[in-house]
């Protein structure tokens, strides 16, 4: 099966809650590679790229988010993956 990528933008109380560790703990337990960010908005971004049901399962874990953080909207992009990354990371 062909990897593919999401791109992600989370909104909602998401930072400040530990919400990026969840996403990269969700991540590197499903093998994804990417990253995850918090953005000057109060968003995060995220751009993973992996097997499309790792993917898909991703997803529903980001959309519930850990307990502290309250997920309002997750917006999704997929499309084909680049192959340029080689783990998952918090990026800054």
């Amino acid at each position: 099966m062909e990897p593919v990528r999401i791109h992600a933008l989370v909104r909602g109380s998401v930072q400040g809650v530990g919400f990026r560790y969840f996403v990269l703990n969700a991540a590197r337990t499903a093998g994804l590679v990417g990253f995850v960010k918090n953005l000057r908005d109060g968003s995060v971004e995220i751009l993973a790229e992996g097997p499309r049901e790792e993917l898909e399962r991703f997803a529903r874990d980001i959309s519930e988010g850990p307990r502290r953080g309250l997920v309002r909207d997750v917006e999704l992009r997929w499309s084909k993956s680049t192959g340029e990354f080689e783990s998952f990371e918090v990026s800054f």
